[in-house]
């Protein structure tokens, strides 16, 4: 058992010191001396709810009013809240009916996107205070896809990116003055201009924001077989193949180049029984594409067209497909331009007849042979070289043309264009 110091112990000193620190802990309240804490209660009194100021916007004539409207629309806001002086009450009703009128009928952006506006007008005094709501019955990122055109050019450049990547859906912006028609033939020139970059044509149907006016929104849909994923896929594919191919073709002279690529695509199956069956240009068939061509390896007319052109649009020539008939058939083939004077090639017929038959040919040489297409956008076909002209006439020891031997071919050639031969 410990024993009690005495010594410490003072008495009724030591008693009358703790009195009085018992009494500052109760006067005090909940104060801890040893550890130096202190804790206090302060009363929170509520803050009322006060609503944020509304927004708004002060007008004072019908421009005025319908500027901010069409803002608002641009910006996809859905309240508007106006302050409209010096107007009487059957004013401010016309303006806002006419201004309804306007957005939703004849500006194209709200005849493209808004649904319906509502307004509310009341009289404070001096003003009025316009409560107004819009209806939306499309999204804002479809407000903000829409592509602001001017030229006929710039609208062929755009819709080249969307084909290209094979979106669903185009929105363009324009005064150009267009139709379901002449866009569905804008879709096709862009189509037969770049088979390098997209691997089928797409049906199109098109609505127009509003019907009638100078300034309009047309919404262009395509509609392919595969989903865009699938295309974009095919058509990194069908780059592939078109780089090989073109670095397998090239030789020393463009007209040697020329021969390979034929050569090459005459690896490819024609298929008659497809031939038979296809009676228009432009159909969703792979046979009638670059793709068919190059990757599947079979193909119509059109397919070979098609191959051709992204072939040697690959390496540089000028090259251009020209859809006609051929004994009353449908049918497709190129022509080209070799060394300034333009060729017709046809490259399908190359496979079923031979080259001789339809490779660097006239005008008057496919007429005869009961071809038939719109010379008035076709470019004229007379050069004078012909298959015979750039045959290769001796190969080395290792199966290729001496460096002579093209030398002689390419001075021969220069002068048959010269009419010299």
């Amino acid at each position: 058992m410990r024993k009690l110091d005495v010594k410490s112990f003072n008495g009724p000193k030591t008693l009358k010191a703790a009195a009085i620190i018992l009494a500052a802990v109760v006067l005090t309240g909940c104060v801890n001396l040893l550890e130096d804490y202190r804790e206090t209660v302060t009363e929170h009194h509520l803050t009322p709810y006060v609503r944020p100021p509304v927004e708004q916007t002060t007008v004072s004539d019908y421009e005025e009013f319908l500027t901010v409207l069409l803002r608002s629309v641009m910006s996809y806001e859905t309240d508007i809240h106006l302050l409209y002086f010096h107007r009487d009450g059957n004013e401010i009703d016309e303006d806002i009916i006419r201004a309804r009128q306007y957005v939703l009928y004849v500006h194209p952006v709200g005849a493209y996107v808004v649904a319906d506006i509502s307004a509310r007008a009341s009289r404070i005094v001096t003003h009025y205070e316009v409560n107004i709501e819009i209806e939306y019955k499309r999204t804002n990122e479809q407000l903000e896809s829409i592509v602001s055109v001017t030229t006929e050019q710039s609208f062929l450049t755009r819709l080249r990116t969307f084909m290209r990547d094979y979106e669903e859906v185009a929105v363009f912006r324009t005064r150009l003055q267009l139709n379901e028609e002449i866009i569905a033939d804008f879709v096709r020139y862009t189509y037969y201009n770049n088979p390098h970059l997209i691997v089928l044509l797409p049906m199109v149907t098109v609505e127009v924001f509003p019907e009638i006016g100078p300034d309009r929104i047309y919404e262009i849909q395509f509609g392919n077989p595969e989903n865009p994923r699938m295309l974009q896929y095919m058509s990194g594919l069908l780059t592939q193949y078109i780089q090989q191919n073109a670095e397998l073709a090239t030789r020393n002279t463009d007209s040697d180049t020329l021969l390979a690529l034929v050569d090459i695509l005459m690896e490819t199956t024609y298929n008659d029984g497809a031939a038979r069956t296809i009676h228009a240009h432009g159909v969703q068939n792979f046979v009638a594409t670059a793709y068919g061509a190059l990757v599947r390896g079979n193909a119509v007319g059109e397919g070979f067209a098609m191959a051709f052109k992204a072939l040697a649009d690959e390496l540089g020539f000028d090259c251009r497909v020209v859809l006609g008939e051929l004994d009353g058939m449908i049918h497709a083939w190129n022509v080209i331009s070799l060394y300034g004077d333009f060729y017709h090639v046809d490259v399908a017929m190359c496979v079923l007849l031979g080259k001789e038959t339809a490779f660097l040919k006239t005008d008057d040489d496919f007429e005869e042979m009961l071809y038939t297409w719109d010379r008035e956008i076709t470019v004229r076909c007379n050069g004078t070289l012909t298959l015979e002209d750039i045959l290769p006439d001796e190969d080395d020891e290792n199966g290729e043309e001496t460096d002579e031997t093209n030398e002689e071919k390419e001075e021969f050639i220069h002068e048959r264009r010269k009419g010299i031969l």
